[in-house]
């Protein structure tokens, strides 16, 4: 039974990929200053075409401070480069408190047709910091 289980499992996260179902992109927001996620951020998804940018996608994080799943489903994340804009100002305006930071813009690399990759923002008031998650 122990050998059957990991199998079974194994097999479900299989034929989970092979569907397509798995999404590339996911972020999360933690408010630094409270040291809990930051629940109702507006996320925007943009890539760049030319020298402008296109629209792909806009959620809001959860009670847990995430979009699981921001990129557009059904479709290939290809290389290029792409932008994710944290709506900052409008988070902090609900729970009352000023920021210096009304948007944060975190423009990155994709290399790989549907690369997994997870960005996360770290945000007070007067700050944020970001890095490549996995």
């Amino acid at each position: 039974m122990k050998v059957f289980i990991p199998i079974l499992l194994a097999a479900c996260s299989f034929s989970a990929m092979a569907a397509g179902t798995l999404n590339p992109l996911s972020v999360h927001v933690l408010n630094q200053q409270t040291g809990l996620p930051s629940k109702g951020v507006v996320v925007e998804l943009e890539k760049q075409q030319g020298n402008g940018w296109t629209r792909l996608a806009q959620a809001v994080t959860n009670d847990d401070g995430r979009i699981g799943a921001l990129y557009p489903a059904g479709k290939d994340m290809d290389a290029g480069v792409y932008k994710v804009t944290f709506k900052t100002g409008d988070y902090f305006s609900a729970i009352k408190q000023e920021t210096f930071f009304p948007e944060v813009p975190v423009i990155f690399n994709v290399s790989t047709t549907n690369q997994k990759l997870h960005i996360p923002l770290l945000l007070s008031q007067y700050g944020y910091s970001t890095y490549r998650g996995s």
